[in-house]
């Protein structure tokens, strides 16, 4: 073993990364970002959670309890519905993740020195923040009734309800997003390829000076990775619903529009970071650039609820949390179409920009 040959080939890697200095960026950036990540996001408690309160008694201590819930820096209460009826229109679609109902007669119970019961209905379409909020719920309706002046003797318990995934069985939230995740990391990775692979090896060169057409070229390019994609979207299916039982609640025109607009923004966002790649390796560091921060911001595996205040906006930037949040309403929900409109004209934007850009930018590169 010659110490002087090994020497000399590792000058040689980092006269080769100096002369890729995006390649170099990417490798000194990525663990900086994953640090900001990983340090804000990893969090188990949950902060300004969506809550509507539904007050049936109008009683001294019903507003005592919506104080309460408004003071707490773990809810925001937005809506105050009529009735119980009301809130299934606000958590279908996700406006809101936790209601506490406050029965009628509730001010007369404690009064005769009865113990009142309080309901919380929580969305278990996230088991991660169902199980959270349930808790802080029943904190927080403990402590209204400890220091609530009308009351003497027995007082509030919590009566915790589990909406959707009354078992909070994790499986039940994981595979939708295991089926979104699996979709985005197989595109985005053998698409960052397509381009740039033909370049090193010479064979894009010869392209250009065949008959082909550069539509053509596009949609051969593309149509093998889409069914490869299709194809493990629909083992994980149906593994998911077969060998783990998790069910299906909701409409499959619903999954199948979203998943298409999911997966053109995922080969364009493939595509373009093919063109703009000079050698595989750059390719790969830089979809790997990415795929980290969708996959901890979009909710897949920490819930967003949890991240601080200011880390929050910067999900809406992440097309991967538009497409868990269909998934997962469909599954444990049975959304409808209305229910998930925004989700959808969102992943419509991301992809249809995306693809758009990427089906350019690629004509441009054959026909030049």
């Amino acid at each position: 073993m010659s110490f002087k040959r090994i020497r000399l080939l590792i000058w040689k890697e980092f006269l080769q990364l100096r002369q890729d200095p995006f390649l170099a960026g990417i490798l000194l950036a990525a663990p900086i970002l994953q640090l900001i990540v990983f340090g804000y996001v990893v969090a188990v408690d949950i902060n300004h959670l969506n809550t509507a309160i539904v007050d049936l008694d109008h009683s001294t201590i019903s507003r005592q309890i919506d104080s309460a819930f408004s003071a707490s820096q773990y809810f925001t209460v937005t809506e105050h519905p009529a009735t119980e009826a009301d809130l299934r229109a606000l958590m279908d679609p996700g406006d809101v993740q936790l209601a506490v109902v406050i029965p009628e007669g509730t001010q007369a119970a404690l009064n005769s020195g009865m113990t009142a019961p309080i309901g919380v209905i929580v969305d278990g379409s996230d088991s991660q923040v169902s199980s959270v909020a349930g808790s802080y719920a029943s904190q927080v309706i403990a402590q209204a009734g400890a220091t609530s002046t009308a009351i003497s003797g027995p007082s509030i318990s919590a009566q915790v309800r589990v909406l959707y995934n009354p078992t909070l069985t994790s499986i039940n939230n994981m595979l939708p997003g295991l089926i979104a995740v699996i979709s985005m990391i197989s595109l985005l990775v053998v698409m960052s390829q397509a381009v740039v692979k033909e370049r090193e090896s010479g064979t894009l060169e010869q392209m250009f000076v065949t008959p082909i057409r550069a539509g053509e070229y596009i949609v051969g390019k593309i149509t093998p990775y889409v069914l490869l994609a299709l194809a493990q979207i629909v083992i994980v299916t149906t593994v998911g619903l077969g060998w783990f039982h998790v069910p299906f609640n909701g409409n499959f025109w619903v999954v199948a529009l979203a998943m298409a607009l999911f997966m053109m923004t995922s080969i364009g966002l493939g595509l373009l970071v093919s063109l703009i790649s000079r050698t595989r390796q750059q390719a790969i560091q830089t979809i790997l650039f990415f795929m980290l921060p969708f996959m901890i911001l979009s909710g897949f595996i920490f819930p967003i609820d949890s991240m601080p205040g200011w880390l929050q906006p910067i999900t809406y930037a992440i097309p991967l949390r538009y497409i868990m949040e269909v998934l997962r309403s469909e599954f444990a929900k049975g959304s409808t179409f209305a229910d998930m409109a925004t989700q959808l004209w969102v992943l419509a934007g991301f992809g249809i920009a995306l693809f758009t850009v990427a089906v350019l930018a690629t004509r441009r590169r054959i026909t030049d």
